[in-house]
């Protein structure tokens, strides 16, 4: 298989991850999110799907070219694609917690957890293909966001 099917089928997993998690924000954000306390700093609505497609791209693109490696360097691969799929599901989780749950404390939690082990993918991915690394790190910065973001909304709603 080549690096742009690599590519795809990364992309078509993002994307899947992406869709089922906006399936349980849908109706959060339409109904519990307008009712709670925000800070100054909460983006619009508007903002978080163009954000989270690009940054999914981004992330389809770093699996895909860490995924073309494998042969030349097997057991590393496979560790950091082994990383990458449990941030995935990481970030899938939190907006079952958040959104699903309304839960911003656990939230809170899980996104800490979340951002260990996006660094860690990112340090992994980097040391086999610097682009990919690099593609990691607005996710990364996204995520430092929303942590904080998370954290402000608990401490408003607590």
């Amino acid at each position: 298989m080549n690096k742009i099917a690599k590519i795809a089928i990364a992309l078509v997993v993002c994307l899947m991850v992406g869709y089922s998690a906006s399936m349980v924000t849908r109706p959060s954000v339409e109904t519990w999110y307008p009712t709670i306390i925000k800070p100054v700093f909460n983006p619009p609505n508007w903002i978080f799907m163009p954000v989270w497609t690009l940054l999914y791209v981004f992330m389809a693109v770093a699996a895909g070219l860490v995924w073309d490696k494998i042969k030349e360097q097997n057991a590393e691969v496979k560790k950091a694609l082994g990383f990458f799929v449990v941030q995935l599901i990481l970030n899938a989780l939190w907006s079952y917690l958040f959104f699903g749950l309304k839960n911003p404390m656990l939230a809170l939690i899980e996104i800490a957890i979340l951002w260990l082990m996006i660094y860690e993918t990112y340090l992994k991915f980097l040391k086999i293909n610097k682009t990919a690394g690099y593609l990691l790190i607005p996710y990364m910065a996204w995520v430092s966001f929303a942590a904080i973001l998370n954290a402000s909304i608990w401490w408003l709603n607590r």
